[in-house]
């Protein structure tokens, strides 16, 4: 069955795929919006644990430096539609925002569900047409975009966007389908690989710590023995590895998985020094100078971590605290200030927040996000080998390339 034609199908309505069709759609564009969820946004709306970190408060001097890719490819979207007009355009649409910690943009509701309902519903009241079904191909004759082969048949049209996202969180229809859309085309896709993700580890130690949610602690990635990342904040001890804020930050630096080395450096004690620590530790050695080791640990240590703790320091369990040499006491005191974890990859792609990898911004124009080898075709969002750090930038890359395309077309 032929659908009626249409100038612009966008393929994928979450966050670029909803803010390209709207802007088209505002411009007098006939739009069809192609989404086989029931509810357009399904990845936004579970995004920054349910709150949606949709940007961060910066110039784009600031956004750059969080971009650890090819950035120079964003600089003409961003100028175009920049943090400060992520905000002012959800704000004039009636959705109040507040600034956290990091600059970190969030509703002031804290429901993720508010900014994909009203994405949603800007599209619909600018008369976005919404099919709920899949694309299957994306026809090209003579070297520009012709229609788009859905589940409901074919869709001649003008020109056709690839929003679909990369290959993370695939239950919300985020399956890689647009990478095979672009090959198909003729277009590059880099390896695609898992960015703010988990990490594994072959410490044992890690698993008999699940559940551990240290908060205040310092994390320092190493990437073949030289300092890559610290940050302050919280993380969690799972049966596979680390996670947690920190985790997922630090995870999207470390860009050479499988060729580097890499480990991990915990500072359960940021606020102290060593000499600090060194006087800390030696108060409860004091104050529990009659118990066994394992019995005066209570005060410095998580109830999970003690067993790890003396193991790793050599010290025998039932020793008493008052015969603990000062070499001894050193080794309880480093393990507090480094406690060392090795990095042995990460959890799979579907456990990452953002894909890294993706259609190579070489092949695609920076000022429009239209294919330099398809005329009629354009990339916003995921799907494009961008990716950024956490705190807001990877969807303000949705929201800029989505604009830039919408308003291209």
């Amino acid at each position: 069955m032929e659908l009626s034609y249409t100038d612009l199908v966008v393929i994928g309505g979450g966050p670029a795929g909803m803010m390209c069709a709207f802007q088209a759609a505002q411009r007098g564009k006939s739009v069809v919006l192609l989404e086989p969820n029931d509810k357009l946004g399904r990845k936004l709306r579970i995004t920054g644990k349910g709150r949606c970190n949709l940007c961060n408060n910066c110039d784009v001097r600031t956004f750059m430096a969080n971009v650890p890719g090819d950035g120079r490819f964003l600089y003409s979207a961003l100028s175009r539609f920049s943090p400060a007009d992520t905000i002012a355009f959800f704000e004039s649409h009636g959705l109040p925002l507040k600034t956290e910690r990091g600059n970190r943009v969030f509703p002031q509701s804290d429901n993720a569900n508010d900014v994909a309902n009203l994405m949603a519903s800007l599209c619909r009241r600018s008369g976005v047409q919404l099919l709920k079904t899949a694309a299957k191909q994306i026809i090209a004759e003579n070297g520009a975009v012709a229609g788009v082969v859905t589940g409901q048949g074919y869709l001649p049209c003008g020109a056709a966007a690839i929003c679909t996202g990369g290959r993370s969180y695939p239950l919300t229809g985020s399956t890689g389908a647009g990478h095979a859309f672009a090959e198909n085309l003729g277009h590059t896709v880099t390896p695609l690989r898992p960015s703010l993700v988990p990490l594994e580890s072959g410490d044992a130690f890690c698993a008999e710590m699940q559940g551990f949610a240290p908060k205040n602690v310092t994390l320092s990635v190493y990437e073949d023995g030289k300092l890559l990342y610290r940050e302050l904040g919280e993380m969690l001890f799972t049966h596979f590895g680390v996670s947690g804020p920190l985790v997922l930050s630090a995870s999207a630096h470390m860009r050479k998985m499988g060729e580097a080395d890499y480990r991990l450096a915990i500072d359960f004690k940021p606020a102290l020094d060593e000499k600090k620590l060194d006087a800390r530790i030696l108060r409860d050695f004091t104050k529990y100078a009659n118990r066994e080791f394992r019995n005066a640990l209570g005060d410095l240590a998580g109830r999970s971590m003690i067993p790890v703790l003396i193991r790793l320091s050599g010290i025998p369990e039932d020793k008493p605290v008052r015969e603990i040499t000062r070499e001894e006491r050193r080794r309880l005191l480093e393990l507090l200030k480094a406690f060392p974890v090795l990095v042995s990859g990460f959890r799979p792609i579907d456990e990452a927040i953002v894909t890294a990898g993706g259609v190579s911004t070489k092949e695609v124009n920076p000022r429009t996000m239209e294919s330099k080898l398809v005329s009629g075709l354009y990339f916003a969002g995921e799907v494009l080998d961008l990716d950024a750090y956490t705190g807001g930038f990877n969807l303000q890359i949705a929201w800029s390339t989505g604009f830039v395309a919408g308003n291209s077309i």
